[in-house]
């Protein structure tokens, strides 16, 4: 099968769709034979160069043709890949890496060149990685190879929780001198067999695999973006893992026997970003007002359909360093008011941006209007393009939904809440105050101390960044009652659409 025939798929309920068996789609139903994994993906754009990687299938094909030098558990603590150990000196700036005995597709084993390499492409601004501004601090000129297996990073300021940057996406490690990603060469669990953009991957179990050989003998990872197709191509038998379900969806796949909903409980901030950089957000009374009117259990409950968890305007609710005693903020309608009266904005009209690059956008976007409308303001909500959602919010409007995956926390204070942050920072929040204790608790060689100091940056920046953050929805994703090895993780986690370990029964 090289796609799947999504008009065939569409048409009918999903209860009304014939069940397809496993083997018509060329696979088998066997341990042996080939997982199919189905991603919404950008078509004609996209390349499997890791490097450049932005959307959840980059992601999860650079997963399993390449590897990272450490990965993340669920709560984004840093676990050891390819590098088996590391260890800073007293300043923090120097850090020394041992490699473990692994090797690329081709029979080359993955040295501290590999890994310099791949670290000065990432941090070229030629070729525009997301994981770019995580190795600015690095001094290339001075970081250096100590042997085949060892090599030395040094980095321009201390910062004890720089190992957790070597997980991210977009990190992965390519063999030195590697241009052309057509045809790539990793030393993940697969290796490529066949690739077009806007049509499925296929890749080949690696038996020289690091890990052990991975259980499919092939992964084909293949294009559907419309959810309802996905769903459907599951509930069929022609694709075994489905990315992306919403809570409407999951209530069908839990009452069917021939799927697996897998859930994994706050995995993606839903909020909304306030530009306090312009009016009217820039005034602080008027991100109170907003704040003070949002009923954070009503959109769960109504937005989320109860899959999530209540936001408390702070990212990384269960991740290592979130502060846990924090009361949880209600709604007040009248200090509200009174916020809008003090700054001489009753009345206040302003767009709501939304999209349905994100399933819960829309109605989340309804519901926080009515809610600010009970507060007396008028808030209209204006739907965006999916396709260039994120991109277009960077530099538009003055409110807009965001989300963001999880991520260890270190990574979005200093990628979305530092001052230097640039366009990643959506709500253009300064703050000098939050710029010095995050400063200081990257430099604290002390994990106490420096866990004291993120969550004091994490209070301060929670009453004033401009983050409205309401939920914590639910990552599902859903896998064909057949399948095993695969179990419900937070994306961008280690076991997050790991599919080396996924047998057919």
């Amino acid at each position: 099968m090289t796609g799947v025939n999504r008009r065939k798929l569409l048409k009918g309920a999903l209860g009304a769709l014939a069940v397809v068996p496993l083997t018509a789609c060329g696979g088998g139903g066997s341990s042996n034979g080939r997982l199919r994994v189905a991603f919404p993906t950008a078509g004609a754009k996209e390349s499997l160069d890791p490097h450049t990687s932005s959307l959840f299938v980059d992601q999860a094909r650079a997963k399993a043709l390449f590897d990272t030098l450490v990965g993340y558990a669920d709560d984004m603590s840093v676990v050891p890949r390819l590098a088996e150990s590391w260890e800073p000196d007293a300043t923090g700036t120097r850090w020394l890496i041992r490699l473990r005995d692994a090797r690329f597709h081709d029979n080359r084993p993955v040295t501290a060149d590999d890994v310099l390499y791949s670290y000065r492409r990432i941090a070229d601004a030629a070729t525009a990685s997301p994981a770019r501004r995580q190795f600015a601090a690095v001094d290339f000129a001075a970081s250096r190879a100590r042997s085949a297996s060892e090599l030395e990073l040094v980095l321009q300021a201390p910062d004890f929780e720089f190992p957790s940057v070597w997980g991210a996406p977009a990190t992965e490690i390519v063999p030195a001198g590697t241009t052309d990603f057509t045809a790539p060469v990793g030393s993940g669990p697969f290796r490529f067999s066949s690739f077009q953009p806007g049509r499925p991957a296929v890749f080949a179990r690696f038996d020289g695999y690091w890990g052990g050989p991975p259980t499919p003998a092939e992964l084909e990872f293949v294009p559907i973006n419309e959810e309802s197709a996905r769903v459907a191509a599951l509930m069929s038998g022609q694709v075994h893992y489905i990315h992306d379900v919403s809570a409407n969806s999951a209530k069908l796949l839990q009452g069917d026997s021939r799927a697996q909903l897998l859930a994994a409980s706050q995995g993606t901030m839903q909020a909304v970003a306030l530009k306090i950089d312009r009016p009217p957000f820039n005034d602080p009374r008027l991100v109170r007002a907003v704040l003070s009117s949002v009923d954070r259990k009503a959109l769960v409950d109504v937005a989320l359909s109860g899959h999530g968890q209540l936001g408390n305007d702070l990212f990384g609710m269960g991740l290592k360093y979130y502060p846990q005693d924090l009361p949880q903020r209600g709604r007040d309608v009248d200090l509200a008011r009174d916020l809008l009266r003090q700054a001489g904005a009753e009345g206040l009209q302003f767009e709501l941006l939304t999209s349905a690059a994100d399933p819960y956008f829309e109605s989340a976007a309804t519901l926080i209007a009515q809610q600010l409308g009970e507060a007396g303001m008028r808030v209209t909500p204006r739907m965006g393009p999916s396709e260039t959602y994120f991109s277009d919010i960077k530099k538009n409007g003055v409110a807009a939904h965001t989300r963001t995956a999880t991520l260890p926390l270190t990574t979005f204070m200093g990628q979305r809440m530092r001052g230097d942050a640039g366009s990643n920072n959506y709500t253009g929040y300064r703050s000098p105050e939050f710029d010095a204790l995050f400063t200081r608790a990257l430099s604290t060689v002390d994990q106490a101390g420096r866990a004291r100091l993120l969550a004091d940056a994490q209070r301060l920046a929670r009453d004033t960044s401009g983050l409205v953050i309401w939920g914590f929805s639910d990552w599902n994703v859903a896998v064909s009652s057949a399948v095993t090895g695969v179990r419900p993780a937070p994306p961008n986690s280690l076991d997050w659409a790991r599919f080396d370990r996924a047998a057919l029964g």
